[in-house]
Formats: structure tokens, sequence, C-alpha cells
């Protein structure tokens, strides 16, 4: 089928692979349309609709016959292990088996130093990862008893075994299978039965699927056209890579700066738009159903991977990190953080560096990642402090209106977290050691700056004096706890205390 997009993708200047992932995204939209019409009385054929449309991506469309045939090993060998191994262990050989299947294809990727611009398996493998690891927890929480479990174990929990085909579906769910979003084995059943939907139809409404759908959905496609628009357009021009070309460092610094930032966003706009396009994709099919907005418009935001407005425009670096990649950032909160943590104990140092690193070898094995993960650690334990010594100091009491300090504490929050946002990026995208290296040169190693001047404030009295300002003034610090984003290593002042915590029981 190359002979489709050739034309096309020489016409706009983008990849082959990038016309064919596009095209596959755009044709789930009126595909989602299609089953949905397919009955609550006929699961088997919802089951088998997913799976034929994503055959269709992977082998005709995308040219991945070995590719599919590869993550077809993987869900039969989870649907082996899940089902014949009773011990406790069973999750760990799951994740064991196919993040080692995965580590083995990001392997082979950087061998044949493929650019991100070429779509091979590990894309739609890292989506499989996280439903596969997640069904296996969700099936050994189904033989666990009920008061060992918290609420959302408790409501993804899976007490009756799935058929082959059953699990084929959820595994092959056409529009997340490529690029996301991953969803739960639970999720999937009740929009297969349609239970998703009981007691939350629309009292105005006959149908049993809520009215507004397509409305949101087609809102969703808009968007993410919008995006794919953008980075069409705009991406030969803008992008991480022009810092280390000559051009670059002819222009003046603050152009330099300001042309820096605005790549950062025509960089994003590519995941806005491909996240965008599978959300509505998901709520044509039903998937994301939320309840009811306060004047009775239905609301369709349990599909969403990304929250554009809290990234571009973020009061703090936290907010931005919970809201990029979302459905990640919950695979690894409930099924590797709150796993490795001992029963009976609260998840510490230990939890958040093993799902730090796991969050790390999932991406990849390229040197870039690692970089960005790792000045990640530095940003938290910043941002933390200025949210423990800082932020009462500017809070307006209790029913009082927004001071003006308090809004240039926003401001500026919101300013220095898109400078540090395109600052860490960067390495992401461009991979490798020495151009990551070279990149942060050439911006004269501003986030450094930024961040290492903060630590360095605080650590040399910076907090003491601001904590006794806060008590002068009766202003109580709101406790300030680890992100709920696990993709960033631990903030440095909680492997302080874990290593106090060690000496301590060494001396013991």
């Amino acid at each position: 089928m190359d002979m489709l997009f050739v034309p096309l993708a020489s016409a706009i200047g983008a990849s082959v692979d990038q016309i064919k992932l596009i095209s596959c995204l755009l044709i789930a939209c009126p595909l989602g349309s299609l089953f949905i019409r397919i009955p609550a009385s006929q699961p088997n054929l919802k089951h088998l609709f997913n799976l034929l449309v994503s055959v269709f991506f992977f082998i005709p469309v995308l040219d991945l016959s070995w590719g599919f045939v590869q993550l077809l090993g993987s869900v039969l060998g989870t649907y082996y292990i899940a089902a014949n191994v009773k011990s406790p262990n069973m999750p760990w050989m799951v994740f064991a088996f196919v993040m080692g299947h995965l580590t083995v294809n990001h392997i082979i990727r950087a061998f044949y130093n493929l650019s991100y611009e070429t779509f091979e398996v590990t894309g739609p493998q890292m989506v499989l990862t996280m439903k596969l690891t997640t069904f296996a927890w969700n099936v050994w929480d189904g033989r666990t008893a009920p008061e060992n479990l918290d609420k959302w174990q408790l409501q993804k929990r899976v007490t009756k075994y799935p058929t082959l085909l059953e699990f084929l579906g959820y595994s092959f769910y056409f529009p997340g299978v490529l690029v996301g979003p991953y969803l739960d084995y639970a999720s999937y059943m009740s929009l297969i039965d349609e239970s998703l939907f009981e007691g939350k139809r629309s009292p105005s409404s006959t149908r049993s699927i809520p009215d507004g759908r397509k409305r949101v959905a087609y809102r969703k496609m808009l968007i993410g056209l919008v995006f794919l628009g953008i980075f069409v357009v705009l991406s030969p021009s803008f992008y991480y890579g022009i810092v280390i070309t000559p051009w670059f460092m002819t222009q003046g610094f603050l152009y330099r700066m300001a042309y820096f930032q605005f790549s950062g966003f025509i960089e994003r706009s590519k995941y806005y738009a491909i996240w965008t396009l599978t959300e509505g994709a998901s709520i044509l099919t039903g998937l994301g159903f939320t309840g009811y907005g306060p004047s009775g418009e239905s609301t369709w935001e349990g599909a969403a991977n990304v929250k554009i407005l809290e990234i571009e425009l973020p009061s703090n670096f936290k907010v931005l990190l919970d809201s990029w990649n979302i459905n990640t950032n919950i695979w690894l909160r409930e099924c590797i953080y709150k796993r490795v943590t001992p029963k009976g104990k609260k998840p510490g140092f230990r939890s958040s560096m093993l799902t730090f690193a796991t969050s790390a070898f999932w991406h990849g094995i390229a040197t870039g990642y690692y970089l960005t993960f790792f000045f990640g650690g530095f940003i938290t334990t910043a941002g933390r402090l200025c949210r423990a010594n800082l932020r009462p100091l500017v809070l307006p009491p209790p029913g009082a209106p927004t001071t003006i300090t308090k809004r240039i504490y926003d401001i500026t929050g919101t300013f220095a977290g898109i400078l540090i946002l395109n600052y860490v990026a960067a390495p992401f995208m461009l991979l490798n050691f020495s151009d990551s290296i070279e990149a942060w040169r050439r911006l004269h190693w501003y986030g450094f700056w930024m961040i290492g001047s903060t630590l360095a404030f605080f650590w040399l009295g910076g907090s003491s004096f601001l904590k006794a300002l806060q008590k002068k003034e009766g202003k109580v610090a709101e406790k300030v706890v680890t992100p709920e984003s696990h993709v960033m290593p631990p903030p440095l002042d909680d492997v302080a205390e874990e290593l106090k915590e060690l000496q301590q029981r060494m001396k013991e």
C-alpha cells in the first residue's frame, strides 16, 4: 500500500511512516462509529472487530507483519502465564516476559540507529506492555481477598478469566493499539457490555449510550488535526535539533532562547495531535464516559492522555508532569510504585527509584532519556522546596481574593516551568549523549543555572530563613508530598531521608 502514501509524504515533506500512522489514526474515527453500533448482545463480534481492524493497521497499512507476530506472541504468552501460574510471583513473571521482550526491541532499534520518525513495533509494544502487566495484576487481585485491596484494585480486579477472543479483543483494542491510550481489562469489558453507561443515562435520552459523544469526539479530532497541521507546517524549521546546527549559533542570545522555546511547543504538538486523535476515536467507541456536567451535558474525560493547557501554562512543574502521558503515570503508580512497596509500609525512596528505573527502561535505552530523567530528580526537588518555603508566604488568607504577590508567584512559576520543560526535554528528543550535551552547552546551561541556584539558595540558609518568616507571620506550610508523576526519579530530600534511616538501622 506504500504507493498510496509515498506521493502524499513527498508533497508535505513528512516521512512515509508518519503518513501511515496518521492515516490509521484518522481511519479509527469512522471505525469507532461503526464499533459502537454493534449491539452489546454481540460481544464476540466487538472483540473480533477490534482484532481485525488492528490486523489491517499492522499488516497491509504499516507493513509490520513480523511486528504483529511479536505482539501476538506477548499476548499469548501473558494469557498462558496469568492463567496457569497461581503464585504471587505471576504478575512479576509477566512483567519480566513482556518488559524483556520490549527491551530487546529497544536494543535493536538503537543498534540500527532509527530516528523517532521511523514507526516500528516498539511504539505499540510499549502500549501493550502496560496493558498486559496491568492485566496480570488485575488477575492476581481477583485471586486476593477483597479486604487486602485498595479502591483501584477492587474496581479493576478480574475474577472471571477471559476467553482467548475476549483477551485478544482487549489487547488489540484498535483506537489505542498504536500509540495509546492504554486501558485496563475491566474498563474494556464495561465498554463491550455497555455497563459503563448504566445508571448514568440522561433522563431525556432513550438510548443506552449518552448523547453528546460525537460532539466531544469530533472536537477532539479537530484539535488533533489543528496540532497536526501546526507540526507539519512548522516542524521543518522549529525542532530541538536546530540547536546543534551551525545556523543556531549565528543568532543573538535572546533570539536563540525564544526560538528554542517555540521549537519545544512545535515538538510537543506532534504528541498533542496523535493523543487527541486517539482520544477522539476512543470516545466514538464509547470509551471515556465520566458522567454529566453541571448543565447536564455528558462528559468524556476518561480517555485523555494529555492536558494541553496544563502543560503549556503550568502553575508548577508537578502539574506539568501530572498532565503529560497521564495513563503511563497511572500504570507506573498502580503496577509498579504500589506493588514494590512491602505490605503495611508506606512507599519511600526504594519504591520511587524502582518505579523510575521501570519508566526509564520502558521508554528505551537511549542516553538522552536518562539525561532527561536524571535531571528531573533535581527539578522535582527544587519544585518541592519552592512549594514548601515560598508558596505559604504568598497565599492569601482563606476566603480572601488572590493578591498581586500570588499572581506574580503563579506567573513566575508558569514561565519557569516552560523554560525548564524545554531544557530538560531536549535530550529526550535528541536521544544521544553528545548531541544532548552540545545542545545544553549552546543554551549556556541555563536549566542547570536555574535549578542549581534555586537548590543552593534553599540549602544554604534560604529554607531556614523562609521557615522563620512563615512562623513570624503565622503561616504554616502545607505538607508537600512526592509528586504523583512517577516518570521522574524521587526528589533529593527523599534520598537524604532514606539514607538517614538506613544509617540509623545500621547503627542499631
